[in-house]
């Protein structure tokens, strides 16, 4: 392996609890010899570290960890467990801290009846000190382990804060002097640890309800197989020992277990978990079958083509896990702040403590209100504010169908004002006609359509097998075909009964030096209906130029829905543009069709496959973000060229790796929606970082003058984070809007 080699490793996190434990285990980790970068997610608790191949660097990772004060574990334990797990789990040890602090909050509540009433300070103590010591042990625990590492997180400045409170109480109650009758602060201590550790609980359940989506895809895929012997009998199998190659029973019912064909029998499957698409789809010998999907009322058998890693849904699961593990740009701007956030914040505590004191108003006074700064300057809302939006928004984009490849192309998707479409298979259905056949004068037409359709026998190209289909269709015999090869934007080539034949595009045909006037009134013609044209032509001597023998004409029809898409686009300001190598008559006879104005420079024709790209960042170059929909394939380089790219299809690798965006079936409905959600979880983003930030710059120059009191200030802290998840919970809500009734 070349020393230039990147291994990328995924690592489970236990104990982070907010953007300054990020901080420091991205620290830690990124001090490791060969470490490229390492980038921390609080939501999913989860850490991605890219370092130079080669040495297995899992065991010093894991150690830097534990060593930051964390605990290492495996990158998929935020989803162990049951994806319906109890949603009371773990409130336990909250529950026990309520009660104790009940009868310390009490006497606060009677206060505004006139109750003077308050429990003997020993009782106090006793209830208050299980809660700091017992409930509290894990910020103990993890403040020792933030000091060791030289660095601050949330729990050393709620330790600090209530062990303070609770010091101060006790020494008021046995040294002051005042005894029993001292005014104590065991409450302040117990309740904001108790207020802490019940937003925790709420943010666990919180996260539960984002990583919904992975638990879905997980879940999709069954655990036994019923593989088909030597013998020919069934015998159930786990499903992660199939096969390439094997053959599979699915009864009625059962879910797909893994990607293949049909190989005997009919069914309907539901592939809406995969796809988003509600429909069943009726399933034939040689049908595609996607693991996950559930088969109807028919018993198919099926030979396995992908299992395991190597299948769509497992492609699936790792787009969504990518998605949601990859740092937005807008969170390095976090991670500046939060690595000096604790620090900056003790420091605020020790000049507030310092200048109440200095003040007059007393050690107590001043201790209350530096505690109050420490307990609500918590950066918990920070560090969660973009992952769980990412997590929500990709979460819900996959159960449509809109697989989003990582956190940066969801975030410049929302900045989208161009998108161009590809313009065969994307904005039409892909699947063109031979509308017409011209012959050349003296030519016969059926032995024109002999020889076109015999250079084009082997080819799977759109063109080539509708020409095959009218060859079909009138019973022609097909001839024998040598030397075939694809001139990539221009047509084919090869041998047919001795002579050199050609098919192509008229651009080509000029090149060749070919006289195209017999045909150029019924070219026009049919470019003016929307017909791509190409022309059949023969060379008997190298020495002379192909003699054109025939005009083909091809018509293809618009995808249902493509024109509704592009208004919705239009509807939101986004222009949109066809890319099409047709020529400029057929390609804007199509666009009128779809709703696109040429005249306004929404059609870009007779552009070669290499020369999509191009067109892209021609149009990149006007100042627009652009987003570029193809099927992945044929137009990966414009895919990448793009800002955001947008892969129609199936979600094969290509698509995959060239889109930021894939779409799970051919719907360009899809393409809007895409957008809309990627708007909407921006918008979640901006959202949360405004209530995180507004908390802490309230909170703290409030809780500095004397306006909060600790335990005011630890409700809020837990507010704010518990209102970031609930309000990126809300985007679980989003679906894609329907396209308008046809009249």
């Amino acid at each position: 392996m070349s020393d230039t080699a990147t291994t990328t490793l995924d690592l489970g996190i236990g104990g982070m609890t907010c953007a300054s434990c990020v901080s420091r285990v991205e620290k830690a980790l990124k001090k490791v010899p060969g470490v490229r970068d390492a980038a921390v997610n609080l939501a999913t608790e989860s850490a991605r570290v890219a370092y130079a191949g080669g040495e297995d660097l899992a065991p010093q990772l894991r150690r830097a960890v534990r060593d930051a004060g964390y605990e290492p574990r495996a990158a998929d334990a935020a989803l162990a467990g049951p994806a319906d797990a109890s949603r009371w789990a773990g409130f336990a040890p909250v529950g026990i801290g309520l009660l104790l602090c009940a009868p310390l909050v009490l006497p606060m509540l009677l206060m505004p009846f006139g109750v003077q009433w308050m429990p003997p300070a020993w009782v106090q103590f006793a209830l208050a000190t299980p809660v700091q010591f017992g409930l509290g042990a894990r910020f103990y625990k993890a403040a020792w382990g933030a000091l060791k590492a030289g660095s601050g997180n949330m729990e050393l400045l709620v330790s600090i804060g209530t062990t303070a409170a609770w010091l101060l109480s006790v020494w008021l109650w046995l040294f002051s002097g005042h005894g029993g009758h001292a005014h104590l602060y065991f409450e302040s201590a117990a309740v904001v640890v108790t207020l802490v550790r019940l937003g925790k609980w709420l943010e666990e359940r919180a996260k539960r309800q984002t990583t919904a989506a992975i638990r879905a895809l997980h879940a999709l895929r069954p655990e036994v197989a019923h593989l088909i012997d030597w013998d020919g009998q069934e015998k159930d199998i786990p499903v992660d020992e199939l096969r390439a190659g094997d053959r599979v029973a699915v009864r009625p019912g059962e879910r797909v277990p893994a990607d293949g064909a049909v190989a005997e029998g009919a069914t309907q499957v539901d592939e809406s978990m995969l796809t988003g698409e509600p429909l069943p789809v009726a399933k034939g010998v040689g049908a595609q079958l996607t693991g996950g999907s559930i088969n109807g009322d028919g018993r198919v058998l099926m030979q396995v083509t992908a299992a395991g890693s190597e299948s769509v849904l497992a492609h699936i699961i790792r787009l969504v896990q990518d998605a949601q593990a990859v740092k937005a740009p807008v969170q390095r701007l976090v991670d500046k702040v939060s690595a000096v956030f604790v620090p900056v914040v003790i420091g605020v505590a020790l000049l507030t403590f310092a200048g109440w004191w200095l003040a007059g108003l007393g050690l107590e006074t001043a201790l209350i209100r530096a505690v109050a700064v420490l307990v609500i300057a918590c950066p918990c809302a920070l560090g969660l504010a973009t992952p769980t939006a990412i997590m929500a928004g990709t979460g819900v984009a996959a159960r449509f169908g809109i697989l989003i490849k990582d956190a940066e192309a969801l975030e410049i998707a929302h900045q989208v004002d161009t998108v161009a479409f590809d313009k065969t298979g994307t904005l039409t259905e892909g699947r063109p006609r031979l509308l017409a056949l011209v012959p050349a004068p003296g030519v016969d037409e059926t032995a024109a359509l002999r020889t076109a359709a015999s250079l084009q026998s082997g080819s799977e190209h759109p063109l080539a097998r509708a020409v095959l289909a009218a060859a079909r269709e009138r019973g022609v015999a097909l001839a024998p075909a040598q030397d075939v090869r694809a001139v990539p934007g221009r047509g084919t080539e090869g041998r047919v009964e001795g002579h050199r034949v050609l098919i192509g595009s008229q651009r080509w045909m000029n090149e060749l030096a070919a006289d195209l006037k017999p045909f150029q009134a019924a070219a026009l013609a049919s470019q003016a209906q929307g017909a791509t044209v190409s022309v059949v032509a023969v060379q008997q001597d190298d020495s002379q130029p192909p003699r054109p023998v025939a005009l083909l004409a091809f018509g293809d029809e618009p995808k249902a829905g493509a024109r509704a898409a592009i208004e919705r686009l239009h509807a939101v300001g986004v222009r949109t543009v066809m890319i099409s190598g047709d020529n400029r008559g057929a390609a804007e006879a199509m666009a009128r069709r779809l709703g696109l104005n040429p005249e306004a420079g929404e059609v870009m024709a007779e552009v070669l496959p290499e020369g999509k790209a191009a067109a892209v960042s021609e149009l990149k170059a006007g100042g627009h973000t652009v987003g570029m929909v193809g099927d992945g394939v044929n137009d990966a380089p414009a895919l990448a060229a793009a800002d955001v790219g947008i892969a129609m299809g199936s979600g094969t690798d290509v698509a995959m790796h060239a889109a930021g965006v894939t779409l799970m079936r051919g719907d360009v409905g899809l393409v809007p929606a895409a957008l809309d959600v990627s708007r909407r979880t921006v918008a979640k983003i901006r959202q949360n970082l405004f209530w995180a930030f507004a908390y802490n710059v309230a909170g703290i120059p409030l809780a500095a003058l004397g306006y909060l009191s600790p335990v005011v200030a630890g409700a809020a802290m837990a507010l704010s984070s518990v209102s970031v998840m609930s309000n990126a919970l809300l985007l679980r809500r989003w679906r894609p809007q329907a396209p308008p009734a046809q009249s």
